[in-house]
């Protein structure tokens, strides 16, 4: 049986695997900090939102 909620543990693959070409660039700054640094701070802090969300629908189905 495929769970759904296995998907959100693809965000943190996408975030720093395949997107990763495409924002290695120095401009535009954000925050003071290169596009490159301020994507991987992003994805730093989406990674555990992503894991909680599986681990919350997965309980939510009972199989946790």
């Amino acid at each position: 049986m495929f769970r759904r909620s296995l998907l959100w543990l693809l965000v943190p693959f996408v975030l720093y695997g395949a997107a990763l070409p495409l924002v290695n660039r120095v401009e535009p700054r954000v925050l003071g900090l290169p596009f490159f640094f301020a994507w991987l701070a992003f994805a730093t802090v989406a990674t555990p939102v992503a894991v909680w969300m599986t681990w919350r629908a997965d309980r939510r189905d009972g199989r946790a």
